[in-house]
């Protein structure tokens, strides 16, 4: 019998091994990072506060397959954890656990399991939490419903509301479970409203001096949550006369917060302000996915002839990308040709070919190790632009110029947007296409920068630029057939997107490498590909 038992914890550690052993990259973000990251949400959040962190769903597909799993770029960032069903507890002050040990935070992780690992991967388990995250308190998830935390001696407890996307599975610690054990246990109503609480805090938090601006934006929030109208404090707040009638109801507001001790507002700030700049460690991995990205342009650009498919377009791209060995596209491909191209978020590429006379606007981006480029490049099916389609093109490219020169320490947001918007109405007037500086919105209806990183559009503050941010810089003009304008320009979409980081020393465009005037992208596209020999046998 010994001899058996002894055969068996010898499989056991072979098989954990085995797992541990599986090769990987070595470049993610070190521990220190994901600890560095932690200890800052630590700083930012209120006395005698506890933040709950939770895992990203795993989502169907259809049937029993499941989409690939996508960690929560927020609890990536804090923990550098990949796998579903766990939760993050972070303290403001340490606690005392019942042996007199002190901690800060607890990483409740997916329990090891031989069986579902040789069908599915290794799991880290409690000890990969604590050697390779650097947790020094990792615990099984199943431990997180009898953990000792009393929500109650809070003051606030801070954690993201949930998007109820998430199915019960097998066992008692996937993330249904997680969430419900916290729900019971930190007094959760069930008629909680995430979003109102947010609008109550920002009354709350409101200096008497500037409610009549707070009131304007609340006013912009009623109008687009039409259940939050019939709410009589907030639409009183707006709809108050003077600042003692504001206060008023500012006090009122005040004492519903106090009714418990529930945040969904506060982690966004913080989480906002802690991703909106990027660390050394993180530029390393979002420069690699922005020149893998631009690379990827540059291949289409060699590679493109006429009759190519918008599929076989984006195979390309992302061909190159699993070829540098990112993981996935950081959101759906975009590949447009001819009049699909004004199709903004266009992502069924499906056209069987595209016309030699098509330009074809694609808008792609690789993630690597979690960050996620997001770059624009729209050239000739044929290799030669047409004169009106450069004429086009040449507005677009000045335009961008413009909102790159923009995007420097200090200013506002808005910055680069409203200078691109200048030049885009000037060519568009210039060209007879608008006789209207309002109508130029009809051909270019979007704003032009989000921020970039773990988020295509990552999370930020607005607020004016600060160094070290990234950025994207992207006007467009878009043409559709027919347009109340000369039928010459109908099918003409052109956006140029570019990944801009904002350094004390002006802006940097990241992805400069993928060629951006229209003499560039002619140039290159007259180059030999290696895919000029791939022939593939014809099906039927």
């Amino acid at each position: 019998m010994k001899k058996i038992i002894f055969l068996l914890i010898n499989i056991l550690g072979l098989f954990n091994i085995a797992l541990f052993g599986q090769e990987e990259p070595t470049d993610f973000l070190p521990a220190d990072f994901h600890k560095e990251r932690r200890d800052a949400v630590r700083d930012m959040m209120p006395a005698n506060s506890v933040a709950v962190f939770f895992a990203n769903a795993q989502r169907n597909r259809a049937n029993d397959v499941d989409y690939i799993y996508h960690q929560d770029p927020d609890f990536y960032y804090l923990t550098g954890y990949k796998e579903p069903n766990a939760v993050l507890v972070i303290f403001s002050e340490n606690q005392k656990g019942s042996k007199g040990n002190t901690y800060n935070e607890i990483l409740y992780v997916q329990e090891r399991d031989p069986k579902a690992e040789q069908w599915n991967g290794k799991r880290l388990g409690v000890e990969g939490a604590k050697n390779k995250l650097g947790f020094e308190m990792a615990l099984n998830g199943k431990e997180f419903q009898d953990a000792p935390i009393d929500y109650s001696s809070f003051d606030t407890v801070l954690f993201f509301d949930f998007k109820n996307d998430y199915r019960d599975a097998q066992g008692k610690a996937d993330l249904f479970d997680l969430i419900k054990t916290f729900k019971e246990k930190a007094n959760y109503p069930s008629n909680y409203d995430a979003t109102k609480q947010r609008l109550y805090s920002m009354v709350k938090s409101t200096d008497i001096q500037n409610s009549a601006n707070v009131a304007q934006t609340l006013g912009r929030y009623l109008n687009y949550y039409e259940d939050l109208k019939e709410d009589a404090l907030l639409t009183g707040f707006v709809n108050a006369d003077d600042d003692k009638v504001r206060d008023e109801i500012k006090q009122k507001v005040t004492m519903e917060l106090q009714g418990n001790n529930l945040n969904s507002a506060a982690l966004s700030e913080i989480m906002n302000t802690l991703r909106e700049t990027k660390t050394q460690e993180e530029m390393v991995l979002l420069k690699k996915a922005i020149e893998i990205s631009s690379v990827g342009q540059i291949e289409v650009m060699k590679a493109m002839h006429p009759h190519m498919s918008e599929t076989e377009i984006q195979g390309v791209h992302e061909f190159v990308y699993k070829k540098y060995g990112a993981e996935y596209e950081g959101y759906p491909s975009i590949v447009g040709g001819g009049n699909n191209g004004c199709i903004l978020h266009y992502i069924e590429n499906n056209k069987p070919e595209v016309g030699n006379d098509d330009l074809v606007l694609m808008d792609l981006g690789a993630e690597y190790h979690g960050y996620t480029a997001d770059v624009t490049r729209t050239i000739p099916a044929s290799g030669k632009f047409t004169a009106e389609q450069k004429q086009i093109y040449d507005i677009v490219y000045n335009a961008q110029e413009a909102g790159i020169k923009a995007s420097v320490v200090g200013a506002p947001f808005q910055a680069p947007g409203q200078a691109a918007s200048k030049v885009v109405t000037e060519g568009l007037m210039k060209l007879g296409i608008i006789e209207k500086e309002e109508d130029a919105k009809i051909y270019f209806p979007h704003g032009t920068s989000h921020y970039l990183g773990l988020d295509v559009h990552d999370r930020g503050t607005y607020k004016p630029f600060q160094e070290n941010t990234v950025i994207t810089v992207e006007p467009g003009i878009y043409i559709p057939e027919g347009s109340d304008c000369d039928e010459k320009w109908w099918g003409i979409a052109v956006r140029i997107e570019d990944d801009i980081l904002i350094t004390k020393d002006g802006p940097v465009n990241l992805s400069a490498l993928a060629p951006r005037t229209t003499e560039a992208i002619e140039a290159t596209m007259a180059k030999a590909s290696p895919l000029d020999e791939f022939k593939l046998p014809q099906l039927d």
